[in-house]
């Protein structure tokens, strides 16, 4: 009897343990992802295409028949020829090559060029379109050319809207009045009744090129045409109007220097089309004819164009001095065009008569620095650049408006600056790096504007004058002053003062170096405080310890240390740098200068956990380099994200509320293992476009479940098949372009979210709603399919346009149906609390029809107080069971694009950058790997380093948790576990655990019936054979 009994347990443990393991195999699928087959995001190419052109750049100067012959000889690979370039440059040595390579024998011939010694790099030539009175975009359409943005229009036009703003100028037509000239203004006749009329002075204007003997002009010295096009003439009117800006003589229309040499560059076509290969040309013949002026006025937001970008470093090596729009996009921040956001480059703004900065002005900051650093200021200066009259094609005069009306004022101030130093020093004493320090030295500070709209000021010639006279080569820091009681000019640091236990606040300032092209930071920047409160503060510096060319970055990362959470005062004092140049021909040692920034900060006791807001930067991702699709789709003439998504530039609006609502914002850089979630009330994450780390998602389960963090979500759209509808075909690459990602990264967010049962979903949603009398527009937000039961819904009958190809037609309201969609849920879950939102343009100043600054000061009254509004609140809104919808219906990842280009967190190290806590600079973060020293901060919790700061819940929080799960243990297994089969929801304290706590317990209990039976068995085998030993010995 007791072998069989034995079997039964061995066969019953056998099949517990096989249960246990398929249980805990068996759990919801986190990724699970549909296979999608679309085109390539950026480069698949049209079957059949002709071939490409592609920039060969090389490593040093020489006749480009030696390269042609260096190409020949050294490259097996067929189906590429060399084009040769017909142009002035064509005598003068050169640094690139263009080939045309055939799409069978691309991938081949590319690489095999790339492993020549003689060779850099190998790039697709791009187009610039000019686009003089029109943006790149139109009805949702790619126009042909570079992207670039609109920098001039007509002072007739009865308005100008900026494709980017939400807002129009009106100007309308009206009586000329009599205007004063705009050299007057400037006071540029005491410079000429001095003598100095801009006379010996080379400058370049890159543009649509200028007629012969137009009787403006008295000293045209040189045309010469960049295009295909058989012609010297302007035929568009542009570049004949900058000219007489600069250089006019005609008395309706007066330019700045007269006497100035125009070499009229015509880089573009009458279609308003260039090529990287014509100004790569045209560069290096102004490099070699000695120009000393270059004036360009285009721009657009393509800062990772990189022989573009560097021809223009190098441009500025040589010595020129190039002066260019900062662009049309205003009054949006961020907007920022490129080459103008340069540190070598004056980058010009416009203001009006009035001395306002224009509407269509572009702001800063710069955004190459984002996430991990902080923009430049931009513009440099401003200059009048509305109505601004200047010379027609033939005769005559007329008035134009734009930024690029602008720059050439500044660039005709330059060449009269120029031409008061004699010839025989200029060289000496002038370079890119000088001029700006006359320029903004010398500027005009305005009443009114910020550091991001208005730069140093306005220009004003005679006090720059007044600088170069005197001048002697030295180093100085733009801005030299950061005051945050000077408001609104230092804006936005003026609008939040520092305090301890905060992130570190980056201040991003440009090193400018008129000693020389090239100089060196042989030891750190230090910090000399006025006062003994000074030293509570701490500075981290990171900068250019090479300076080329003329300008290089300094960066502060400034922290209250932690004996000053108490306190409230001003903290001043300054922070020099000693910088080192080779010395000019004649000298003998090198050459020294020490510059200093003069800061002058407001500190505050440190705000209590409730009031401090932390914006997520790191998982956003803009333009470039990837096409990251607009938020509105109803937006048709700007399909690119490319403002920055930053609390300063296309957030400001949302930033300055917050603050005037009591809350304290600070920014995250890095990943969420980078701060500590005790020290704040809520999380932010507003148009998120990035994936996150699994150690992410973790520790913020863990932060609001245990640690009480709150968590505030604004998502937006994310539809593949609207991806799809939203490609176009770009004909200068001849490549299709596709968005690598929707408005937000719901895929990416729905894993983040998945710890606490909600997810988003697929619609894009248009309509009106309105909650306790506010009006609100939701623009192409997205809606929740996964929401616990417990919590509070909102639902409203929305338009689905998910399938209507909105980016390619109007929305037209027929033939959809409207249907309630949840779009705003709040939650309570552990110790925290949960709101997500389905749409952010109405918290996004670039295409805002109505803000929701209400709903997110009542999202944050939740997620940081727990503060509940009754009517987000209401009986109604509560949830008796959950949404739930299936793992294989939810927004799926495209399989397509490789997301690591363009993605910080893909194939990528999970790291704190120098954004985050000096303590954790160099560290996977608190919960992970900390270094440092065990600090308590007064009036915080002590913090346990070893342990990691997230672990250190008090001990109410921990028995709220257990109190927590232990009344929901009546629930069904069915409920808690199986009912994953039957789609049931669980409440969120047990969502967690469910996944792998029922299987262990089976699987242990499986593993130790079978030990104990697997004894039992080995004993009574023992037994036996004793036994048998014994009868065989009797």
């Amino acid at each position: 009897m007791i072998v069989p009994h034995v079997s039964f347990l061995f066969k019953s443990s056998v099949f517990i343990l096989l249960l246990s393991l398929s249980l805990l195999h068996f759990k919801p699928p986190q990724n699970t992802r549909q296979t999608l087959a679309l085109t390539h995001n950026r480069t698949e190419t049209v079957s059949g295409a002709a071939p490409r052109n592609y920039i060969v750049r090389f490593r040093e100067y020489k006749q480009a028949s030696d390269y042609r012959s260096y190409l020949e000889t050294s490259l097996r690979s067929e189906g590429w020829k060399w084009i040769e370039r017909h142009n002035p440059a064509a005598k003068y040595p050169t640094d690139f090559g263009l080939v045309a390579i055939e799409e069978a024998s691309k991938d081949g011939a590319i690489m095999e060029i790339e492993k020549l010694g003689l060779v850099k790099d190998v790039n697709l030539e791009v187009s610039y379109n000019r686009g003089l009175l029109a943006g790149s975009f139109e009805d949702g359409k790619k126009g042909p050319g570079k992207i670039l943005t609109s920098m001039s229009f007509s002072e007739g036009e009865h308005s100008y809207e900026s494709e980017l703003s939400n807002s129009s100028i009106h100007w309308g037509r009206h009586l000329l009045m009599q205007k004063s000239q705009v050299t007057s203004l400037f006071g540029a006749d005491v410079l000429w009744a001095k003598g100095y009329t801009g006379a010996k002075v080379k400058m370049a204007i890159f543009d649509t090129g200028i007629r012969a003997n137009h009787p403006h002009f008295r000293n045209i010295k040189e045309r010469t045409n960049w295009t295909n096009e058989n012609t010297l003439n302007d035929n568009l009117g542009h570049g004949t109007f900058v000219a007489g800006v600069i250089a006019g003589e005609d008395a309706e229309c007066l330019g700045f220097a007269p006497d100035t040499e125009i070499y009229a560059f015509r880089v573009f076509t009458d279609a308003q089309v260039s090529y990287t290969s014509w100004f790569l040309d045209a560069f290096n013949y102004a490099i070699a004819t000695d120009m000393d002026v270059l004036n360009l006025s285009i721009g657009g937001p393509d800062y990772l164009d990189l022989p573009f970008v560097e021809k223009v470093w190098e441009i500025t090596a040589n010595n020129i001095i190039m002066v260019s729009a900062i662009g049309n996009d205003g009054p949006l921040y961020g907007t920022l065009n490129n080459p103008a956001d340069q540190s070598d480059v004056i980058g010009v703004g416009g203001i009006d008569y009035s001395d306002h900065i224009a509407s269509f002005s572009s702001r800063g900051m710069s955004t190459w620095e984002i996430p991990h650093g902080y923009g430049r200021v931009k513009p440099d200066v401003v200059a009048y650049g509305r109505e601004i009259m200047g010379s027609k094609i033939s005769t005559g005069c007329k008035s134009l408006s734009g930024t690029s009306v602008a720059s050439p004022v500044v660039a005709g101030v330059v060449c009269l600056l120029v031409s008061v130093i004699p010839q025989n020093k200029r060289k000496e004493l002038l370079n890119p790096a000088s001029m700006k320090q006359a320029l903004v030295e010398g500027a005009a500070k305005l009443a009114g504007p910020n550091m991001y709209e208005q730069g140093a000021g306005r220009v004003d010639l005679l006090e720059s004058y007044e600088i170069l006279k005197s001048y002697q080569p030295r180093v100085s820091i733009f801005p030299s002053v950061l005051d945050y009681t000077d408001c609104p000019y230092s804006w936005p640091f003026c609008r939040q003062p520092l305090y301890a236990g905060a992130m570190p606040v980056i201040f991003n300032a440009t090193i400018l170096n008129g000693m020389g092209v090239i100089g060196y930071i042989k030891s750190p920047p230090t910090w000399h405080p006025s006062d003994e409160e000074g030293n509570l503060l701490s500075i981290h510096f990171t900068y250019s310890e090479v300076i080329w060319p003329w300008t290089g970055y300094l960066a502060l990362h400034m922290q209250i240390k932690e004996e000053g959470v108490h306190f409230s005062g001003e903290i001043e004092g300054n922070v020099t740098v000693t910088v080192f140049s080779p010395p000019a021909h004649g000298e003998t040692f090198p050459r020294r200068s020490t510059c200093m920034l003069h800061l002058k900060l407001k500190v505050a006791p440190t705000p209590p956990r409730s009031k401090r807001v932390l914006w997520d930067q790191f998982h956003s991702i803009k333009y470039p380099p990837g096409y990251i699709p607009r938020d509105s789709l109803d937006v048709r003439n700007d399909i690119l994200d490319w403002h920055g998504d930053h609390l300063h530039t296309n957030f400001h609006i949302m930033f300055n509320m917050l603050r005037d609502a009591g809350y304290y914002i600070e920014t995250l850089g890095s990943p969420f293992t980078c701060f500590d979630a005790q020290q704040y009330g809520t999380l932010l994450l507003v148009d998120l476009e990035d994936e996150y780390f699994k150690e992410e998602i973790e520790k913020l389960r863990d932060d609001v479940i245990n640690t009480g963090l709150g968590l505030a979500v604004f998502a937006e759209w994310y539809n593949v098949d609207t991806m799809v509808k939203m490609r176009f075909f770009d004909d200068n690459t001849r490549s299709w372009w596709t968005p690598v990602t929707g408005g937000a990264n719901v895929p990416a967010l729905n894993d983040l979210l998945a710890p606490f049962g909600i997810a988003f979903g697929d619609k894009i949603l248009n309509g009106d709603f309105s909650i306790n009398g506010e009006q609100s527009r939701y623009a192409s937000g997205t809606d929740i399919v996964r929401f616990p039961r417990g919590g509070y819904v909102h639902s409203f009958p929305f338009l689905d346009s998910s399938e209507s190809g909105a980016t390619q037609n109007v929305l037209l309201n027929s033939g959809m149906n409207k249907a309630d969609s949840p779009i705003l849920g709040l939650l309570e879950v552990g110790e925290g609390q949960i709101a997500v939102y389905g749409d952010s343009n109405c918290l996004d100043s670039s295409h805002m029809v109505t803000n929701c600054y209400w709903l997110l000061k009542k999202i944050l009254d939740f997620t940081s107080s727990n503060i509940k509004d009754p009517v987000l609140f209401s009986d109604s809104a509560k949830q008796d069971k959950p949404l739930y919808e299936d793992d294989n219906q939810l927004p799926s990842r495209r399989t397509d694009v490789n997301f690591s280009t363009y993605s910080a967190v893909v194939r990528k190290d999970l790291l704190c950058r120098s954004d985050s806590r000096f303590e954790v600079w160099g560290t996977k973060g608190y919960n992970l790997h900390v270094r440092g020293r065990n600090r308590r901060l007064p009036g915080y919790p002590i913090i346990d380093l070893g342990r990691g700061l997230n672990t250190s819940a008090d001990a109410s929080r921990s028995r709220r948790y257990r109190s927590t799960e232990k009344k929901n243990s009546g629930d069904s297994f069915g409920n808690k576990y199986l009912g994953r089969w039957y789609k049931d929801e669980l409440d969120m304290p047990v969502l967690v655990p469910s996944h792998w706590l029922i299987p262990l317990v089976v699987m242990v209990t499986g593993i130790l019936l079978f030990l104990s039976i697997w004894r039992i068995r080995q004993r009574r085998r023992r037994r036996r054979r004793t036994g048998s030993g014994r009868l065989a010995n009797l």
